[in-house]
């Protein structure tokens, strides 16, 4: 199982009157809130992350691992999309993602608050988790999250 994995607007809420704080690590605090539903996601479902935040290519794999260890998120695999030199909208890199990486196999869910994501195909669009940027990820949402893993895992049964 496989969470494709938006930071800001999703881990980390996007609150305009408010200057984010950071963590020794230089890095963005997560919102604890987020922070708790990602790893209800991830403990229920064993699911790993795909990140397709535009902070992916400023960190390498091992430093994203820390990252997230440091949040108090416990991740068996981080992966992340291929640098965006493109400059393409995220749901085209995500189109580019489906049609050439990834595994009919495997389920997955889409965690954003890019509201152009409302444009995927439905077969994508399905997958999709729709997170409210000044809010982030909520316990609500890591249900529904989890609801399509286990429902997509069982359709590829």
């Amino acid at each position: 199982m496989l969470i494709l994995l938006d930071v800001d607007g999703v881990m980390v809420p996007a609150n305009s009157w408010k200057k984010p704080e950071f963590h020794d690590d230089g890095f963005a605090v997560f919102s604890s809130k987020s922070a708790s539903a990602l790893q209800k996601i991830i403990t229920e479902t064993g699911a790993t992350i795909l990140l397709t935040t535009s902070h992916k290519a400023k960190y390498d794999i091992a430093e994203w691992q820390h990252i997230f260890e440091l949040r108090g998120i416990k991740v068996k695999r981080i992966n992340s999309l291929l640098s965006n030199s493109l400059e393409i909208n995220r749901k085209d890199e995500i189109l580019n993602w489906y049609q050439s990486k990834h595994k009919p196999t495997e389920s997955f869910v889409i965690i954003d608050d890019d509201k152009i994501l409302n444009e995927l195909p439905s077969k994508l669009k399905n997958n999709l988790v729709l997170t409210s940027s000044n809010v982030g990820l909520t316990d609500e949402l890591a249900e529904h999250a989890i609801s399509i893993l286990k429902k997509s895992a069982l359709n590829l049964v």
